[in-house]
């Protein structure tokens, strides 16, 4: 298959997956793994991922507009007696310690989980797992607060759900939704805080790994390039999807997708092992 078209099927696989609740790592492995590509490299996953954080913030520009504004506001008090920022300011603190379960694992345990845990049968196993995981979460779901009543607690929680889905096959979108779904936000105040709280968390692991890009050169960047943009504008339109998909549905259809590409993959495991 020729590279560029490899390059595009890439880029809107990412864009797909990365924010609805499929898990976009897993994908980035089963996929390459059913048609038996040559691995991508860690540099064009980066830019995959670059791209879909373009999204996140081209999205979301308002609400970062407005939660920089509150801290600025506050902190533009000359008095000691002002009053913690409220609302948006509040929402960006939440946001900043919600993030931090992710950075610290991502940071101590990256390298292992990309060295151990990208196989597709675990890949599989982590895809229906977490599927009852969320028919579980949509199950008990009160859905009773909003997106202005979350507290401390419910970020942190939400936070440490979010760092497990640095595993391949978890879904950052399933693992945080779900966590918000357990401790009672509605379905699509949970959806957004989870792009919320995600938006940190991708920016950084970006950066971090920009690095890798230095070295493309050629018919490379190009291939990087049409996957980015892809990855991107698909990426785009998924939050756009997702966000007003579950203000009248369930995540089930997505648990039933995730069952059967788990239940494919392993069949089609078991007969290359055969």
């Amino acid at each position: 298959m020729d590279d560029a078209v490899r390059a595009a099927i890439l880029g809107i696989v990412q864009g797909l997956t990365e924010f609805l609740p499929v898990s976009s790592s897993g994908h980035l492995i089963l996929v390459p793994s059913l048609f038996r590509w040559p691995d991508q490299g860690l540099a064009f996953d980066v830019g995959l991922h670059l791209g879909t954080t373009l999204a996140l913030l081209l999205y979301f520009w308002r609400d970062w507009l407005r939660m920089a504004g509150a801290v600025v506001k506050f902190l533009r008090a000359r008095t000691l007696a002002a009053a913690p920022p409220g609302g948006d300011g509040r929402l960006l603190g939440l946001i900043l310690v919600g993030s931090i379960p992710a950075a610290v694992v991502g940071l101590v345990f990256d390298s292992w989980i990309e060295e151990h845990v990208r196989q597709p049968w675990l890949v599989a196993i982590t895809l229906a797992g977490v599927g009852g995981v969320m028919l579980l979460a949509e199950r008990q779901a009160r859905q009773q607060r909003g997106l202005g009543e979350i507290r401390l607690r419910d970020t942190i929680v939400i936070g440490l759900a979010q760092a497990c889905a640095l595993v391949p096959g978890v879904s950052r979108s399933g693992a945080t939704i779900s966590a918000g779904l357990f401790l009672g936000l509605t379905r699509d105040s949970a959806a957004r805080y989870a792009f919320l709280l995600g938006t940190p968390a991708f920016a950084g692991a970006a950066l971090l790994k920009s690095g890798d890009l230095s070295a493309q050169t050629g018919q490379e960047l190009a291939e990087l390039a049409l996957g980015f943009a892809l990855s991107a504008i698909v990426g785009f339109a998924a939050i756009h999807f997702l966000l007003r998909f579950v203000r009248s549905h369930s995540l089930v259809p997505f648990v039933v997708y995730r069952w059967g590409v788990a239940a494919l993959t392993l069949v089609i495991g078991a007969f290359r092992v055969a």
